[in-house]
């Protein structure tokens, strides 16, 4: 499951000596405060999102880990042309008296990002500086979702709570354990504040089946098992007719059945159809049906000497 969530703002670097020693850390040549820009990134936090979902403490602190040294892009596109920024620096928030929408202290996963200050990143800096360039989203792997009603964990046909609706007036959510990795925060055009906007793609595999299995998807999972199941059907008549083809195409002559040994895998069925047909027709006119008996209208005279022993 892949979580996208957050927020950017400029950061006032507060012990630049303590800050450069963390930023030096991932770069191959010492670099000097002229040299780099420094911002910070709201990662996520513990509240109940959009999606009836928040993070542990526990999720939080791993994610914390996580994320320094993780890259900063652009719409999730994962390619090197693409890098701009990374974490240098991560730190869990909380303020007195301020709680979460469950009555919890309200806790916040907050990054620190560096960038170089060169001609390529000097449009950036200026949208980030203009707070144009603000809405940011991550990408993570949380294994676990535990139900906050009965504490199963969830799955397809599993409690059957429903996220989002009360059980005798406690909210029904899920919460998020055992976070398997980070992968990257991007810039997106999408707010990252709950008011504003969340973005969440799922899926520990990147398919079909994994998306009808997770919560967002399940109500598509009998529709998806049909499918499946005529689709194992039409695989089965596909290979079955392709088979044929290759069979009547070596009665027809050897080399077609070498040249159609191969290219038979990528055909569709109606080619194969048409193939089979073509096939028959030839073998028809080739060798002809031949009866024992004459053809109709034709008389037929029989006086036993064929059977005299």
């Amino acid at each position: 499951m892949k979580i996208y969530k957050a927020g950017v703002e400029r950061e006032k670097v507060p012990d630049v000596e303590t800050e450069l020693e963390a930023i030096n850390a991932y770069a191959k040549t010492e670099m000097t405060s002229e040299q780099i820009y420094t911002f910070s990134v709201v990662l996520c936090d513990n509240e109940v999102d959009r999606d009836f979902e928040k993070f542990s403490d526990e999720a939080l602190g791993a994610l914390s880990e996580l994320f320094v040294g993780k890259t900063g892009i652009f719409d999730h596109e994962w390619k090197a042309t693409n890098q701009t920024a990374r974490i240098y620096r991560t730190e869990i928030l909380k303020e007195n008296g301020v709680l979460n929408s469950l009555g919890e202290p309200y806790a916040v996963l907050k990054g620190y990002a560096y960038m170089l200050r060169n001609e390529k990143n000097s449009e950036l800096i200026e949208e980030i500086e203009a707070g144009i360039k603000k809405e940011t989203s991550v990408g993570c792997s949380v294994a676990k979702r535990v139900c906050s009603i009965c504490g199963e964990e969830a799955h397809v046909g599993g409690c059957g709570h429903i996220p989002g609706r009360e059980y005798n007036g406690k909210l029904c959510y899920l919460e998020l354990f055992d976070v398997k990795d980070a992968y990257e925060w991007s810039f997106v055009a999408v707010p990252a504040q709950r008011a504003a906007g969340v973005v969440k793609r799922f899926g520990a595999s990147d398919s079909l089946k994994g998306f009808v299995s997770s919560k967002q998807g399940g109500r598509f999972f009998a529709e998806y098992e049909a499918l499946e199941k005529d689709a194992v059907l039409g695989r089965e008549y596909k290979n079955t007719l392709r088979n044929e083809v290759l069979r009547l195409g070596l009665l027809c002559d050897p080399k077609i059945y070498e040249a159609l040994s191969e290219n038979a895998n990528f055909m569709g069925a109606k080619e194969l159809e048409n193939l089979k047909e073509a096939f028959e027709k030839r073998l028809e006119d080739s060798f002809p049906l031949k009866t024992q008996l004459p053809g109709r209208d034709k008389t037929v005279s029989f006086d036993g000497d064929e059977y005299m022993v």
